[in-house]
């Protein structure tokens, strides 16, 4: 199972920038999706952003769509996070997840990844 461990996160104030980073221990094959999830205090883990190794357009929710970049590193071997315009409703842990492409569900589907990092945190203030 790929290993995967997420850097970057810090404490910040809102309106300002974070660069996330997630790199794997291997490559991750062609149509798979690499994603960022993010878990609050009390929530539940939900989607942030995802894409599909070489191939296809990122997928965001819509918390998040138009402020935070989702983008890859060489054949699937690292992904990065940008994330811009913070707000205090984005503290959360960040977690980077490994999984295949399902048909009818593409990279959104959080039960379809078997691989996670061990999350770096993110902090905003108001």
């Amino acid at each position: 199972q790929v290993q995967l461990v997420e850097s970057g996160g810090d404490s910040v104030q809102a309106g300002g920038s974070l660069t996330l980073s997630c790199v794997a221990s291997e490559h991750t094959p062609k149509g798979d999706c690499m994603a960022w999830f993010r878990q609050a205090p009390g929530k539940e883990r939900e989607g942030v952003a995802a894409t599909v190794i070489d191939g296809g357009m990122p997928w965001y929710a819509d918390s998040v769509e138009g402020r935070f970049t989702i983008s890859q590193g060489h054949a699937g071997s690292a992904v990065y996070l940008q994330l811009n315009s913070l707000k205090p409703e984005d503290t959360a842990m960040y977690y980077c997840a490994v999984g295949p492409w399902r048909p009818g569900f593409g990279c959104r589907n959080r039960d379809s990844y078997n691989s996670w990092g061990q999350g770096t945190q993110v902090t905003i203030s108001s």
